[in-house]
């Protein structure tokens, strides 16, 4: 990947890392139906998704969609770094597990004995895309910006923590709303991480090293791009 497309200097550059972003994202969607198709209990942010889902009477991806959107809203009002990729996300992936449930792609699994394995495969999904999500450098997720936001107000409280409280409230509220709770949300709480963090380590990625590129920095680019030169 070039320094100007790896950057986001130029608007084709953000233009294709944007289609990058969707597409991963949308890859992103099949790994999460797949954790719902298990059937052994959904992770904690879709207990919650599924519960407003089961309540409102709404599609699940109309539900992760207002979700998303009201934790983006939590991360503007902590002024955290917003990028042009975060919009795309709280779309996306709801959307995309809509899509799955509409053509039926996988039946929900009859037992743990075939649900955990299925469950296992989701979260892989979820590491791998997550990695092509974030070398297009255009944000984070509005729940990992959320976590970032949070532990800095937390001061004295380690990441880990605060991420405990925050799935646990998640997870709480969407059981009151009648999501589904089982072991499958333990394996996503506890193992998620792992499970990234080792296919992270198959593609030699480290997160830390990407600076993702703020929704004004890009809105920058394209008025630069815009702007008429001046003649000679």
């Amino acid at each position: 990947m070039t320094n100007d497309l790896r950057e986001n200097r130029t608007p084709r550059a953000i233009i294709l890392n944007m289609l990058l972003a969707a597409a991963s994202l949308f890859a992103n969607g099949f790994g999460v139906y797949l954790t719902i198709q298990a059937n052994i209990g959904a992770s904690p942010w879709d207990v919650l998704n599924l519960g407003l889902s089961k309540s409102l009477g709404i599609l699940y991806g109309n539900a992760s969609i207002a979700v998303s959107f009201t934790i983006l809203l939590i991360d503007i009002l902590l002024k955290e770094p917003i990028g042009v990729a975060m919009f795309i996300d709280a779309v996306v992936v709801g959307k995309a597990v809509d899509f799955f449930n509409w053509i039926h792609a996988v039946p929900p699994c009859r037992s743990p004995l075939s649900g955990i394995p299925v469950m296992i495969v989701g979260l892989f999904i979820l590491a791998y895309t997550q990695y092509a999500y974030m070398i297009a450098s255009l944000g984070c997720g509005p729940r990992d910006t959320l976590l970032v936001g949070l532990t800095k107000r937390a001061k004295r409280l380690p990441i880990g923590a605060v991420s405990i409280a925050l799935l646990s409230t998640a997870t709480l509220i969407g059981w009151l709303l009648g999501g589904p709770v089982g072991i499958g949300t333990l394996i996503c709480a506890f193992g998620a991480g792992p499970v990234m963090q080792l296919a992270f380590r198959t593609v030699r990625f480290d997160a830390t090293g990407i600076r993702h590129q703020r929704l004004t920095d890009s809105l920058k680019v394209f008025a630069a791009a815009l702007r008429p030169t001046e003649p000679r």
